[in-house]
C-alpha cells in the first residue's frame, strides 16, 4: 500500500528541497569523478601510452554511460510525474520497464565490445601496444557493464522518490572499491599480478557489479515504488513516454561521443601528448561538472513532481536555486583552471610537453564554464516537462555546428593552441539558444499553470 502522506516535493520549502535531494548526488557523483582522475593518475605512472588508452576509450565509454543514464532519466522523469499526479500503478511500470530497459541496453554494449572495439581503435592508431591495451580496457568495460546499467536505473528511480541518501551510498562503494583495486591490480600489489589497462578495467567492473547489488537491495526496500515482475513487460506507452526524455539525453551525450572522437582525431595528428592533455582534461572538469550534473540530478524530480502536480511558483522557484548554485560551481571551477593548471597536470605525472600544452588548453576552455553551468541548470526544466527534443538542438549546434568545425580550422590555420577556443565559441551558442528556449517553454507549459491551477502547496 502506497503512504498517504504528502511527498516531501509539493510540501518542503524550495531551497532545501533542492539542496536536500542534489547534494547527496553531487557527492555521489563527485567521488565517481575522483575515481576516474585517480584511474588516470594510476595509469600516468604506469606509461604514458596507458594513459592515452583510456583518453581514446573516453568516447566509447560515454556512450555507454550515454545510453545508461539518458534511459534512466527518462525513467526519473515519468516516475517522478506520475508519483505528483498519485499515479501508482503507472509509477511502477516506470520503475520496472526501466529495468527491462536495463538489461537490452546491456546485449547491445556486450556485442559491440566483443566485436568492434579493435576497428574503433584502429580509427586512431597502428601502434600494436596502444592498440592492445585500448582494445582490452573496452572489452572488458562493455561485456561486463550490465551491473552498471542496473546500478544507474535504480538510482535513478531512488532519486524519483524523493531518495537521496542511498544512491549516495551506492555510487561512493563502488568507487571506493575501484579506487582501492586500482593500485592493486595495475601495479601488481600483494601477490597480483601487474595487469596494467587491464587491472584497471577489472577495477572498474567489480566496483560496478558491488555498486549494482547495493541499488537492487535498496529499490526492493523502497516504499513508494515496488520491483514486480508482472511490469517487467514491456509497455509500449510506458517506453515511449521513458524515451520522450530519455532518447534526447542519450543523443546529446552520443553526440558527445562524436564530437570527442572526432576531436580525438584531429589531437592525435599534433602528437599522442595533445590526446593525453584533452583526456586529462576532461578527467579534470569532471569534478566541476559533475556537482553541476547531481544538482540537475536532483532538479529534474522536482520539477517534475510541481509539473505533474500543476504547481508552477515552485518550479520557478526550483530553477532559481539552480541558477545560483550552478553559478557557484562554475566559477569557483573556472578560477582553479584558470589560475592552477600546472598544479593539476602535476598529478598526472605530465611530460614537459604535456605541461606545455595543458597550461595553454586548461585555461581557455575554462572561459565557457559559466555559460554551460546556466545551460546545464535551464536543461533540467527541458527534461523535466517533457521537451527534450530542445536538449538535443542545443546538443547539435553547440558540439557538430559549432564546436568541430571551428576547432578544425582555427587548428587548421592557427595551430593546436588555437583550437581550445572553440569550446567557448561553442558555449556561447548554446547559452543563447538555451535561453531562447527557457523563455519560450515558460510561456508555453508554466505560465498557463498560473491561471488553471486552483490549489498552491504551501511552502
Amino acid at each position: 500500500m502506497h503512504p498517504i502522506q504528502e511527498n516531501k516535493m509539493g510540501i518542503k520549502p524550495i531551497p532545501s528541497l533542492v539542496l536536500s535531494m542534489s547534494f547527496p548526488i553531487m557527492i555521489s557523483m563527485m567521488v565517481q569523478a575522483l575515481y576516474n582522475i585517480v584511474d588516470s593518475i594510476f595509469l600516468a605512472q604506469y606509461s604514458e601510452v596507458a594513459l592515452t588508452a583510456v583518453s581514446l576509450a573516453f568516447p566509447m565509454q560515454n556512450l555507454l554511460i550515454a545510453v545508461a543514464v539518458g534511459t534512466s532519466l527518462g525513467v526519473n522523469s515519468l516516475l517522478a510525474r506520475k508519483l505528483g499526479a498519485k499515479d501508482y500503478v503507472g509509477a511502477e511500470k516506470a520503475a520496472n520497464n526501466g529495468l527491462t530497459l536495463s538489461f537490452f541496453s546491456w546485449i547491445l554494449f556486450a556485442i559491440l565490445g566483443l566485436f568492434f572495439s579493435k576497428t574503433f581503435f584502429g580509427f586512431f592508431t597502428d601502434d600494436a601496444n596502444l592498440l592492445q591495451m585500448g582494445t582490452q580496457y573496452v572489452t572488458i568495460c562493455f561485456f561486463f557493464s550490465f551491473a552498471i546499467f542496473v546500478d544507474i536505473t535504480c538510482e535513478r528511480i531512488l532519486q524519483a522518490t524523493g531518495d537521496t541518501i542511498h544512491p549516495m551510498i551506492i555510487q561512493s562503494t563502488g568507487a571506493i572499491i575501484n579506487i582501492i583495486l586500482d593500485p592493486i591490480l595495475i601495479f601488481g600489489l600483494f601477490g597480483f599480478p601487474s595487469m596494467g589497462v587491464l587491472g584497471a578495467a577489472i577495477a572498474t567492473v567489480i566496483g560496478q557489479h558491488v555498486a549494482s547489488l547495493l541499488a537492487i537491495y535498496y529499490v526492493r526496500k523502497n516504499k513508494e515504488v515496488k520491483i514486480r515482475a508482472k511490469y517487467f513487460k514491456l509497455e509500449k506507452r510506458t517506453v515511449i513516454d521513458i524515451y520522450a526524455v530519455g532518447l534526447p539525453s542519450i543523443i546529446m551525450q552520443a553526440i558527445g561521443t562524436i564530437m570527442t572522437t572526432s576531436l580525438n582525431k584531429l589531437l592525435i595528428s599534433f602528437g599522442t601528448a595533445a590526446v593525453s592533455v584533452f583526456g586529462v582534461y576532461f578527467r579534470l572538469q569532471s569534478l566541476v561538472f559533475m556537482p553541476i550534473f547531481g544538482l540537475n540530478s536532483g532538479m529534474i524530480p522536482v520539477l517534475g513532481f510541481n509539473y505533474g502536480a500543476k504547481n508552477p511558483k515552485r518550479m520557478m522557484e526550483t530553477i532559481k536555486v539552480g541558477l545560483i548554485v550552478s553559478l557557484l560551481i562554475m566559477t569557483t571551477g573556472f578560477a582553479i583552471f584558470r589560475f592552477l593548471p600546472g598544479t593539476l597536470l602535476s598529478w598526472f605525472n605530465a611530460s614537459d610537453e604535456m605541461m606545455a600544452i595543458g597550461k595553454i588548453a586548461l585555461p581557455r576552455i575554462s572561459l565557457c564554464y559559466i555559460s554551460a553551468g546556466i545551460c546545464i541548470a535551464l536543461g533540467a526544466l527541458f527534461q523535466a516537462v517533457g521537451d527534450g527534443y530542445i536538449s538535443i538542438l542545443i546538443s547539435i549546434t553547440r558540439q557538430l555546428v559549432f564546436l568541430l568545425p571551428v576547432a578544425y580550422l582555427l587548428g587548421h590555420f592557427f595551430g593546436l593552441d588555437a583550437v581550445w577556443y572553440a569550446f567557448i565559441i561553442a558555449e556561447s551558442s548554446a547559452l543563447g539558444l538555451s535561453l531562447f528556449f527557457f523563455f519560450r517553454v515558460y510561456k508555453k507549459r508554466i505560465q498557463p499553470l498560473y491561471a488553471t491551477s486552483q490549489v498552491y502547496f504551501s511552502d
